[in-house]
């Protein structure tokens, strides 16, 4: 048990401590409708890191990091000129088109780099139990100001992702603060994908705010809601994967995914329960 605690203790509060403020993207991301932005993004990051890595830097060099920040900037002005006024071609398609080419240009980079498998496989499924504590509380610091800044301009960032057509007709700066909201958004990316992979980044970003969406309907709630079901989530992947031998990023995926199940079985019987006759 003891030796449990020393593997799992650091991990874990990473996975408590973190997805805070992805949950609070998620919101964001869900009522955007674009919910494939965050795999986007992250591929987006991927592609600077296979970049770098071509150039001979190492997966935890500065360099790959600037190279990943540099390349998940562009993904951002790219999906704030891409938001259309009117729904001809869904922003999702884009963002979709984005998705693949930059995960195909990441393929043709790596195939020139004899540990590109490797990397790849880093890249998507992370290794969580290598977060280390000075790791956790210089990204924790990074997503506090990440965190004041939308707290301070709260304002045009609700109302571009809550009520998106009344800001644009009250004269908001919609280029502005969509292209801040991508890249603080790609900063979070960027950084969480190299510690979490993609696959766990995604999870922690949807399903906690899906499961919010079904159970409350006041934002400060879904935030508390999400929050407590991602650390549930999180703590039982660890133990299934402490127990029974298993990836433990895998594990917690698999744990959120069980979540939503329940939590969405529990949203149908309710809705049944008020439609059924008295």
């Amino acid at each position: 048990m003891n030796e449990a605690f020393q593997i799992m203790l650091w991990p874990l509060v990473a996975c408590l401590v973190l997805p805070g403020i992805l949950i609070y993207y998620g919101l964001h991301i869900i009522k955007r409708e674009i919910i494939f932005v965050d795999l986007a993004l992250a591929q987006v990051a991927a592609l600077g890191t296979c970049v770098s890595i071509l150039l001979h830097h190492d997966s935890h060099d500065w360099q790959t990091f600037a190279w990943s920040a540099a390349f998940t900037l562009v993904g951002a002005a790219i999906f704030t000129l891409t938001r259309p006024r009117e729904r001809h071609v869904p922003q999702e398609a884009l963002i979709g088109i984005v998705y693949v080419v930059a995960a195909a240009a990441g393929l043709l980079l790596l195939s020139r780099s004899p540990e590109g498998n490797e990397e790849l496989r880093k890249t998507l499924v992370g290794d969580v139990l290598l977060v280390r504590p000075l790791e956790i509380a210089i990204v924790t610091g990074i997503f506090a100001l990440i965190g004041l800044v939308h707290y301070l301009c709260r304002r045009p960032f609700l109302a571009l992702s809550f009520d998106h057509e009344r800001a644009r007709v009250e004269g908001l700066n919609v280029l502005l603060w969509d292209f801040l909201f991508y890249a603080l958004f790609g900063v979070v990316v960027t950084i969480i994908v190299h510690l979490f992979g993609v696959l766990l980044t995604f999870s922690f970003l949807i399903i906690p705010a899906v499961c919010a969406n079904l159970l409350v309907r006041t934002l400060s709630v879904q935030l508390a809601v999400g929050w407590a079901i991602a650390a549930l989530a999180s703590g039982a992947g660890m133990v299934a994967s402490y127990q029974l031998d298993l990836p433990t990023g895998a594990a917690i995926v698999v744990a959120l995914g069980l979540a939503l199940v329940l939590v969405g079985a529990g949203h149908v019987l309710r809705r049944h329960d008020r439609v059924a006759p008295r």
